[in-house]
């Protein structure tokens, strides 16, 4: 088995952290070999609170993947979540010199460089630039410029930004592991590129996944990534309003909320009983699906509020006709998509990962959503690169330039 040809995902999330092993087959095919998953300590909406504990689950997680798939693990496609993301457009334009107008790669990557030429405050760092469109002296909508004839090119990107401190623990965190990141991929996109369909991202769309800790969302538009943001709120409220309302251990609140919840109220009869343990793990009465439900609705409503008012602040303007995707593991909460199509006033479903081989099986889970994306996303950069082995082509360039700012950055 080539190395060359081997994709590893790295998704460290507040309540687990995943590793996935995927090797790429000569037809570009995903064919996943290993899986590792470990619960995360040390991790708080998103945020690394512990770098010791947050280690020894990379570690864990590394090293049941490499068990699984026979391979050694060295570098990862890393997922990067928390309320510290944030992203932005903006233009970026040059002229074409050369004497027959001719748009070629270099012109592209100057373009893109100009683009992501923007104020940010000390400690916010680029973390990936994602062309939305070409236009070529006035002519927008153009995805591909290179080889086409034009004295003016354009380029508008989505750049997403993050803290220079996050990262540096994360990276930290990855290296005292055994590991180097390949490339950071905000988490929000990688989710995309596992659950979203070509004619949603098309027509536009709104992605949502909702963790543990955090609920990332991204808006494409004619398939393109227009917006993204996190929140730094999760499932772990719901498990957290389960345990105090009912009064029980919090491990037992997230059993009741996974294999009983309900955000409908109305939907649960009255007499349908579930018994709850005491403090000290006994079991000591029931209670109703019912009542369950009623501490689950408000905070799921507020949830799905939240995201509302932040889709709002972005600016689109935009009906998003493809519709609003649904991942991340609270989307399999009973009730969660009908409940998110009402607030939203969008058509919705559950997105889960597909378009893999192999052990996919494993992961056929919209809690794996954002762990198979980076391994589609890596096994897209792999074809690009065996596709133009300058790197040139797009923005391969523009990402190899930018794992050397980190690697300056975080020496």
């Amino acid at each position: 088995m080539s190395g060359h040809n081997i994709v590893v995902g790295l998704d460290v999330g507040t309540t687990k952290t995943v590793v996935i092993v995927a090797e790429i087959d000569q037809q570009g095919g995903v064919i996943i070999i290993g899986v590792g998953e470990q619960p995360t300590q040390g991790v708080r909406k998103g945020g690394i609170v512990d770098l010791e504990a947050v280690i020894k689950c990379i570690v864990a997680a590394t090293e049941k993947a490499e068990q699984m798939s026979g391979c050694r693990v060295q570098n990862a496609y890393v997922a990067v979540s928390g309320p510290h993301l944030s992203s932005v457009n903006n233009k970026g334009v040059v002229a074409i010199t050369n004497k027959n107008r001719e748009i070629a790669p270099e012109d592209v990557d100057r373009v893109l460089q100009a683009a992501k030429v923007v104020a940010l405050p000390q400690d916010r760092r680029i973390i990936h630039v994602h062309p939305r469109q070409y236009a070529i002296d006035g002519n927008d909508g153009i995805v591909d410029p290179i080889g086409m004839a034009g004295a003016r090119l354009e380029a508008e990107i989505n750049i997403v930004t993050a803290s220079g401190t996050a990262l540096q623990n994360l990276l930290k965190c990855i290296q005292k592991a055994g590991l180097q990141e390949e490339e950071l991929v905000p988490a929000a996109l990688a989710s995309a590129e596992a659950v979203l369909l070509p004619a949603e991202r098309n027509l536009g769309c709104l992605i949502v996944d909702i963790g543990g800790g955090t609920t990332e969302f991204a808006v494409f538009d004619q398939g393109r990534l227009w917006f993204s943001s996190v929140l730094p709120v999760g499932g772990n409220l719901i498990t957290n309003d389960i345990a105090i309302g009912l009064r029980i251990p919090v491990e037992a609140a997230e059993t009741l909320k996974t294999e009983h919840g309900c955000v409908f109220p109305r939907l649960m009869p009255d007499n349908e009983m579930i018994p709850i343990p005491d403090m000290l793990g006994h079991e000591t009465k029931k209670v109703s699906k019912k009542l369950l439900a009623s501490i689950i609705e408000p905070r799921s409503r507020e949830i799905l509020s939240l995201i509302k008012n932040e889709l709002k602040r972005s600016g689109y303007r935009g009906v998003l006709p493809g519709g609003l995707i649904v991942t991340g593991g609270v989307a399999q909460l009973n009730g969660l998509i009908e409940l998110a199509a009402e607030e939203m006033d969008l058509p919705a479903r559950i997105g889960c990962p597909e378009k893999m081989n192999g052990v996919s099986d494993c992961i056929q889970n919209s809690s794996y959503a954002t762990a198979a994306g980076l391994v589609l996303y890596g096994a897209r950069q792999l074809s690009y690169v065996q596709a133009a082995p300058t790197g040139e082509r797009f923005f391969g360039g523009i990402i190899n330039k930018f794992k050397h700012l980190f690697q300056d950055f975080f020496a």
